[in-house]
């Protein structure tokens, strides 16, 4: 059974308790915060990059130059209908049988609008001649934490996959980062093996959040997706080890056996 640590996002301390909680390997769902905790897997490691070592690829090099001319726009986290449309042909065009196939416009809506800390949407548009926006391409959910950028929900026109804009999406948030001054660019969870994932591992000085503590991905291959009966600690123990903002109003990370997030 898929089972999960989680806590609410709420009140004064949300952004104190998003911040030291996506350092130990949490994501956020709306205004949950979430780290799966199984006890015989332990495929679902939280990935990012660390922005002042990160060097480029020659074909992350290559994204950069066949998207160099989409325009970037940052605005408030509020759902439009052409986020809405673009979400939809992305989910039908590559992930059909996923959890979020069935996604309406209101449940959209409230993934994207119901933050309770600094949230951003990051879209990028192809332009006309003159440079007005003139079609949304990309959209990026992306929260600003005290260390970085999480992105927490990214989708793009699928018939511009073949220019790696995915890729691209993530290559401009760490240069967004780089011009902010903000060290790691975190990308959610990474799964040893996942064809799915496997894009993660392709980015240079990358991290994983592996048995308490961050260790560099020097080969993918050296991580697995298993986990060994008497590695896995009990509950209690892993919410004991947990570290909290110095604050008096956070509520401490529960179990949550099902996979709602």
């Amino acid at each position: 059974m898929e089972r999960k640590l989680f806590t609410s996002l709420q009140g004064e301390s949300s952004d104190q308790l998003n911040n030291s909680l996506s350092k130990q390997g949490f994501r956020r769902s709306q205004n949950v915060l979430y780290r799966p905790t199984c006890a015989d897997c332990s495929a679902c490691m939280s990935a990012r990059i660390r922005v002042a070592d990160f060097k480029p690829s020659k074909s992350q090099r290559r994204a950069i130059n066949k998207n160099n001319y989409l325009k970037r726009a940052a605005t408030s986290p509020w759902a439009t209908e052409a986020q809405y449309e673009l979400f939809r042909d992305y989910l039908e065009t590559r992930h059909a049988d996923g959890g979020m196939a069935d996604m309406d416009v209101f449940e959209f809506a409230a993934m994207i609008e119901e933050t309770p800390i600094r949230t951003r949407v990051i879209e990028y548009y192809i332009t006309s001649r003159g440079g007005t926006p003139r079609e949304l391409a990309a959209t990026c959910l992306t929260d600003l934490l005290d260390d970085g950028l999480s992105m927490v929900y990214s989708f793009y026109k699928p018939d511009l996959v073949k220019d790696s804009l995915g890729t691209y999406v993530i290559l401009d948030h760490i240069e967004i980062a780089r011009e902010a001054g903000l060290p790691y660019v975190y990308l959610g969870y990474w799964v040893p093996g996942s064809p799915k994932m496997g894009y993660k591992a392709r980015f240079s000085a990358l991290e994983v959040y592996q048995g308490g503590q961050w260790v560099d991905m020097i080969d993918p291959d050296d991580f697995s997706a298993e986990a060994h009966p008497l590695e896995s600690e009990p509950i209690a123990q892993q919410v004991a080890k947990i570290d909290l903002p110095d604050t008096h109003t956070v509520p401490r990370p529960s179990r949550e056996p099902r996979s709602e997030y």
